[in-house]
């Protein structure tokens, strides 16, 4: 697990390599490990036998993280404390004065995986992009529970300390020197530990500024002015951003301004406490469970086809260089795919490959790549006019807008330049997967890949499978999407796939409930508190009016007699067709715009849906307005439109940003417990309707006492 060498100059070199892993973890057990060698390093030390340690790893990472199932599955305080205790213990001992010790940092190391360097003397990382560096713990819900919280204090001072730890920013190397995270940068492995040695022989002892008499934190002093004013407005901000749905941010402040009015040893056990009492709040493990497990068991491929190897697309086709087909174009091109991006000419194309250009440039501007790296990129990127230029690509996207007649035409331009290996995909987010299959030679080889936009920068992709698509082409597919680092989730071909169908209920019920007379603003802001993104008047004005009603005259084309007219389509109805107000794009709709800018709810709702309601209930309209989509995603997993749990969860956090603390659309469910929530909705059912009706899965699960997994 730990390798030991010792060269003529006393230096000793540890690298960590664990044993039937790919990455290296680190958890009291490896901290046990480490506290043999400690004391062996000590007693040479006394001997005169010791100048230095380099602390390195023997794989390509440095280290991955702790040990999370350990602390999911663990719902013992006094254990998770003695947990955090004995791997602060071991970074103690790493750090107090006496031996320099140098983390000799080769690869990534986020979590309680930098928090170890953090512990070192000096830090030095190798200059790779591919490195990511820092403590990401509050975008799962915690975190630093290893003294991390406390030595970025000692170091930055509360307010730098916050920013770094409240955004959970992973840092390349050069970001992180600029950020004072480490001292020094490398070229390679050879001149790290170069120069990891060099630092050891001009340095005898090792001392933290902590371990100095007279070092202060800061800017932190509990006395100066600028706390008192600095802490208060930290917490509105706080609130502000997060309408204290995550208590992470605010368990990271709580500690850092408690840590700076006591000593460093007790700051580190105040840290521990609230490391502690985080992990016990159903929020941050719903986090978890949703940003770790089940993200891990999608990246993992459980819902992959099994029995076909690894798609490795070298070459791209792309029909569209609009904003989605340019967003497209750029993440393959960024991942070395070589791109044939066509439209309808070759300046309009063109037009498509400046998008890249000008992304690429702000990160060169950025100092995070160099220009000759930016060209290499671009060079991958082929703007057409012909169809021809398909012939050698692995597969090629449909992405122009959504017009089944223009969609149909190119893709049957496509199919007589492609061979029988080459699957087709469309990016289409309205019109049926099996319609579009029609057009093609090869129905087995189509599928949907649903990208969001911004494509640069969204996460999730919906793989759309048709009646005839084979499993072989899926995994094709699957395989794709995650060569772009995103995340695939499977779903059948129906109205609205699985993101717009669940979403658009969202959407409905907060229309229906300004026809109950329920004001406006009230409805926006309760939406808000139940931890949406948005009300949902206003996303349906960012949707269109006129896109969510065409997504509901699809459902009663799909369900036939089974469907029920939604109450909120009548609304909708007159909005568009007798106000002309559809949603933000004409600049009109449930909102007011000017320039494409949000101004406020429209003046004149109220003369069109006057408040009815002199008292509402704020819990009850939280309620239906989370429960609708819960119930919905629930229909969904029962029909077979989303292949598991774990894609139902992390399509509705990526997807439309249902609240990731709840841990996701089913995951409510379980938080909520099952038997309240279908004695919940039997009761909105007799009061609100038909939409609340508890589908067969919700009741099989109650009477098997089962939950969602």
């Amino acid at each position: 697990m730990i390798k030991y060498q010792k060269d003529t100059d006393n230096i000793v070199t540890l690298r960590m390599d664990m044993k039937d892993r790919k990455v290296n973890i680190i958890n009291h057990k490896m901290g046990q490990v480490f506290v043999p060698v400690l004391e062996h390093l000590k007693i040479e030390k006394e001997k005169g036998q010791l100048r230095g340690v380099i602390l390195t790893s023997e794989k390509d990472t440095f280290l991955a993280g702790g040990d999370l199932e350990y602390l999911y599955k663990n719902y013992n305080p006094q254990e998770i404390f003695e947990y955090s205790e004995k791997l602060k213990s071991f970074f103690r001992a790493l750090e107090l004065p006496g031996v320099p010790v140098v983390a000799a940092i080769n690869g990534t190391a986020l979590g309680v995986g930098f928090e170890l360097p953090l512990a070192c003397h000096y830090k030095i990382a190798i200059d790779n992009n591919k490195i990511s560096l820092g403590l990401p713990e509050v975008t799962l819900g915690l975190m630093p529970g290893s003294g991390g919280n406390i030595r970025m204090l000692w170091m930055l001072g509360i307010e730098k300390a916050f920013h770094i730890l409240s955004t959970g920013k992973r840092y390349k190397p050069k970001e992180a020197l600029e950020a004072g995270l480490i001292d020094e940068l490398a070229k390679d492995r050879k001149d790290m530990m170069s120069k990891a040695k060099k630092w050891l022989m001009s340095n005898p002892e090792g001392r933290q500024p902590w371990d100095r008499n007279g070092y202060q934190i800061p800017n932190s002093q509990s006395w100066d002015s600028k706390v008192s004013t600095l802490v208060p407005r930290l917490i509105a901000e706080l609130t502000k951003k997060h309408r204290n749905h995550f208590p992470a941010p605010k368990a990271i402040l709580h500690t850092l301004v408690e840590g700076a009015k006591v000593d460093f040893d007790t700051a580190c056990r105040i840290e521990s406490r609230n490391f502690t009492q985080l992990l016990m709040r159903p929020e941050s493990r719903n986090m978890v469970k949703a940003y770790w497990f089940d993200l891990l068991k999608i990246k993992g491929g459980t819902n992959r086809p099994k029995g076909f190897g690894k798609f490795r697309p070298k070459k791209v086709g792309i029909i569209g260089a609009g904003l989605m087909g340019s967003g497209i174009a750029y993440v393959c091109a960024k991942r070395k795919m070589e791109v044939i991006l066509k439209d309808i000419s070759i300046p309009v194309a063109e037009r498509g490959k400046a998008f890249s250009e000008k992304q690429l440039e702000q990160i060169v501007e950025k100092g995070l790549m160099k220009e000759k790296d930016k060209q290499k990129i671009l060079a991958r990127i082929h703007p057409t006019e012909n169809a021809e230029d398909f012939e050698s690509c692995d597969l090629v996207i449909e992405a122009v807008f959504e017009n089944q007649v223009v969609k149909e035409k190119v893709i049957k331009e496509a199919n007589k330049h492609i061979d029988e290996y080459t699957f087709i995909a469309s990016n289409t987010s309205l019109i049926p997967i099996n319609t579009l299959a029609k057009s093609t030679v090869h129905p087995d080889n189509f599928i949907g890949l649903h990208f969001f936009s911004p494509v640069e920068n969204e996460l999730l992709v919906e793989i759309v499978k048709g009646d005839q698509t084979s499993n072989e082409t899926i995994a094709k597919a699957f395989d794709f999407v995650r060569s772009l680092k995103k995340i695939p989730i499977i779903v059948k071909d129906n109205p609205g796939f699985y993101a717009a169908r669940v979403q658009n209920t969202y959407i409905l019920e907060a229309i229906t409930m300004l026809a109950e007379g329920i004001p406006a603003i009230v409805i926006e802001h309760m939406g808000i508190q139940a931890g949406m993104p948005m009300g949902g008047l206003e996303m349906a004005d960012v949707l269109s009016l006129k896109v969510v009603r065409r997504a509901e005259r699809q459902a009663a084309e799909h369900f036939g007699k089974k469907y029920t007219d939604h109450p909120a389509l009548s609304i909708i109805d007159y909005m568009t067709e007798t106000l002309g107000r559809s949603g933000k794009f004409n600049g009109a709709g449930f909102y007011h715009y000017e320039n494409n800018e949000k101004v406020g709810i429209w003046e004149n709702i109220q003369e069109h849906y006057p408040n009815k309601e002199n008292y509402y209930n704020e819990d009850e309209l939280k309620e239906r307005l989370l429960m609708v989509q819960a119930l919905e995603a629930a229909r969904c997993l029962q029909e077979g439109i989303v292949s598991s749990v774990q894609d139902a969860n992390m399509g509705s956090i990526l997807g439309w940003q249902f609240p990731s603390f709840k841990g996701g659309v089913l995951h409510y469910i379980n938080d909520y417990g099952i038997v309240a929530f279908v004695e919940k909705c039997k009761s909105y059912k007799a009061k609100h309707g038909q939409r609340f009706k508890v589908p067969k899965i919700l009741l099989k699960m109650m009477k098997e006492q089962t939950v969602f997994g």
